[in-house]
């Protein structure tokens, strides 16, 4: 709680604004995200309803939230969408960059789901756990493959975010869309293979595991070795669609 006693209406508000910020670092409070009511502001940073507004103030002046009249405020957009990112773009229209996300995966996931692991506070380990689930429990035959690909990404992000370094949980979401379509990309021409859908199953199992077992060296394995089977995969399937393209021209030369 924030003791204002003795305390300038002024640096109250510095405060304030602090403790704001630090929830959105946090990942408590995301992008879009709608701030709690003035009334649950003020009791729990425990201020008085003048020092939160011009707490508030002070976050419009730096960008941090907007206000909209009649709905309240808002986190910004604080990362720049795609759009307005021309390299995001370049390195999005171009397929040979996919096994360069899955690289970032690899080391970016691995280190996440080690600290998860090691730092993961049983508040995290509810939210992994509703993410594990939803995916697990998805019917693939009616879900359309962009949804999956949102519930196995959304799975892989909970664990960043039992991580609790911020750094690293912006830098996934700043390459969100990205990710993403590393994510797509295989659940669009893995997951519908009996044989690579029930060894990511079992990837995803022991990813799972390993992370609320508190198992720091194993969730790092389990995520690395994930996104390399994967790798694999994909690899080979490119590898069989030449061997048919090939096949298919020599056929057509002897007709």
């Amino acid at each position: 709680m924030i003791e204002e006693i003795s305390t300038s209406p002024r640096h109250v508000a510095d405060v304030v604004a602090e403790r704001i910020e630090q929830l959105i670092v946090d990942g408590v409070l995301k992008q879009g995200q709608a701030l709690p009511s003035e009334r649950r502001l003020t009791e729990k940073l425990g201020v008085s309803r003048a020092a939160l507004r011009e707490g508030l103030k002070l976050l419009r002046a730096r960008g941090v939230i907007d206000t909209q009249h009649g709905r309240g405020s808002f986190v910004a957009e604080l990362t720049p969408r795609e759009h307005t990112m021309p390299m995001l773009h370049l390195l999005a229209s171009q397929p040979r960059t996919l096994y360069d996300l899955f690289e970032v995966r690899q080391m970016l996931e691995g280190e996440s789901a080690r600290l998860a692991a090691q730092r993961g506070t049983p508040a995290d380990f509810v939210l992994i756990t509703r993410r594990y689930e939803e995916m697990v429990h998805a019917e693939i035959e009616s879900t359309p493959p962009e949804a999956l690909a949102r519930l196995d990404y959304a799975f892989h992000l909970a664990i960043c975010e039992a991580s609790h370094n911020p750094v690293l949980v912006h830098t996934l979401s700043s390459l969100n869309d990205l990710l993403l379509s590393s994510v797509f990309a295989s659940v669009n021409n893995l997951y519908h293979r009996a044989a690579q859908k029930r060894q990511i199953d079992r990837q995803h199992a022991r990813l799972y595991n390993a992370v609320v077992g508190r198992l720091p060296d194993q969730a790092r394995r389990a995520a690395s070795e994930h996104i390399r089977s994967n790798v694999e995969g994909l690899r080979e399937i490119e590898l069989e669609e030449q061997r048919l393209v090939r096949s298919t021209l020599r056929l057509e030369g002897w007709a």
